[in-house]
């Protein structure tokens, strides 16, 4: 039997306000936050960190998760999956992306009102939206 996944989504703020996208194979080659699942026993936090770290070699502070997204087999994706997505705005302590060329082949740090004309999939539009809204 198949059940949603939860997983962490992690909009990162660089010092000058700036938020890092990535483009990843898995997500059409489309502009997507860093992020993934939350393991067992793992609090949002650390899992928001842990992905951070993993896929774009960033130390990250955690500051709240904004929204909760459900993604029921987003088209944009590799493989039908149903996604509980939570969230969550960071901010980053330096700019020095290591990209992890796996689940991310590319980086940009965009102005949050440029990063909504980028080339992203509706789930992450509407999060750099809300952030908007909300900063």
């Amino acid at each position: 039997m198949e059940y949603p996944s939860v997983v962490v989504g992690a909009l990162i703020a660089n010092k000058e306000g700036k938020v890092l996208l990535c483009k990843s194979y898995k997500w059409s080659n489309l502009w997507v936050v860093p992020g993934g699942h939350i393991e067992y026993g793992e609090t949002i936090e650390k899992a928001v960190k842990r992905e951070a770290k993993e896929e774009v070699g960033l130390d990250i502070s955690f500051e709240k998760v904004l929204f909760v997204q459900e993604l029921i087999e987003p088209k944009e994706y590799i493989r039908k999956k149903h996604f509980i997505s939570l969230q969550c705005v960071c901010a980053a302590e330096d700019d020095k992306v290591k990209i992890d060329n796996d689940e991310m082949q590319e980086y940009k740090w965009f102005k949050p009102e440029d990063a909504l004309k980028a080339e992203t999939d509706p789930y992450t539009h509407e999060f750099i939206k809300k952030y908007l809204e909300g900063s």
